[in-house]
């Protein structure tokens, strides 16, 4: 979920998207279960920095976070049932830095933000676009103050792509080129924003007829079955889609990707030690080039930060 507004619910057939990666999910386990082994007090005296956190997180080890697992590759279920995914990598190399586990509790996309102010989450953590708007509180559609807002700590960069059935582009190279047609978008997320901005600059009565879902994997079911002429998400999704889905037969990407954005580590604003600590863990991860490992093990470099900044975003 890029430049505007939020990023993308669990459905169970994002298992189905996940075979391809059943190693990434070993390899996640191997991390989580080197945090687990030992109780809180043991990794917190073991973790470089672990006397940034708040004392309360400290002494639970463990950092709940919110997020919409349903997001292939950045973040989604393994045929077992197990949350892999960028976001997961990166979640427990912080944790190691931290000496606590960062948990994963799945949540519908457009519900996270709420779920950090009533401290249901410590963090949402699920391919959601740094906007000012999320920062201060603002609804992007009716730019009236709806909550506190978060702080983010930012962590990698996506744009937004539009894509088409294999072979099927409808003659759709941009967004402009949508007007008149039917699109697919994941309810809440940058691309809805975009689908909908651009439905008004539509002439002739041709608007764009959007098609809203629960979570990124139902949008692909129905651009699958030709319900809608295009569907479109965050690039690393789009592109996971496109490489995945029917054996890369079923879909391709038409355009260039926009509004590129970074993605944040949300949190509930007033909680500035967290927010220190979890900037600091992947400052750490990046200078010691276990976020880079990350990022190239998903095949996503070009997305890559190159240091921890709190509130990037635009």
């Amino acid at each position: 979920m890029t430049a505007s507004t939020t990023r993308r619910t669990a459905a169970k057939s994002r298992i189905a998207a996940a075979g391809a990666i059943a190693v990434a999910g070993a390899l996640l386990l191997t991390a989580c279960g080197d945090q687990t082994k030992n109780g809180p007090s043991n990794r917190a005296a073991s973790a470089p920095l672990a006397d940034l956190l708040p004392k309360e997180i400290r002494d639970k080890g463990t950092i709940k976070v919110g997020s919409d697992i349903a997001y292939p590759p950045v973040e989604f279920k393994d045929k077992s049932g197990r949350t892999v995914g960028i976001d997961p990598d990166i979640a427990a190399a912080i944790g190691k830095q931290l000496g606590v586990t960062l948990q994963f509790e799945n949540g519908t996309f457009d519900t996270l933000i709420t779920g950090l102010r009533s401290k249901r989450y410590d963090l949402a953590m699920s391919s959601m676009t740094d906007t000012k708007d999320r920062q201060q509180g603002i609804d992007s559609e009716t730019k009236k103050k709806v909550g506190e807002g978060v702080d983010f700590v930012d962590y990698f960069t996506a744009g937004v792509s539009i894509y088409t059935r294999k072979g099927d582009d409808q003659g759709i190279t941009s967004w402009a080129d949508l007007c008149g047609k039917k699109i697919a978008v994941q309810r809440g997320t940058v691309s809805h924003d975009l689908a909908k901005d651009e439905s008004k600059k539509c002439t002739g009565g041709r608007k764009i007829a959007i098609e809203t879902f629960d979570n990124d994997l139902e949008a692909q079911t129905r651009l699958r079955s030709g319900g809608v002429d295009a569907a479109s998400s965050d690039f690393p999704v789009a592109a996971y889609a496109v490489k995945t889905s029917g054996g890369g037969k079923d879909f391709q990407i038409v355009g260039e990707q926009v509004e590129a954005a970074p993605y944040g580590i949300a949190v509930a604003k007033g909680n500035d030690k967290l927010t220190n600590a979890v900037r600091a863990a992947l400052e750490a991860i990046i200078k010691n080039g276990q976020y880079g490992k990350i990022i190239s093990k998903w095949g996503v470099e070009a997305g890559a930060v190159t240091e921890a900044k709190v509130n990037g975003g635009s």
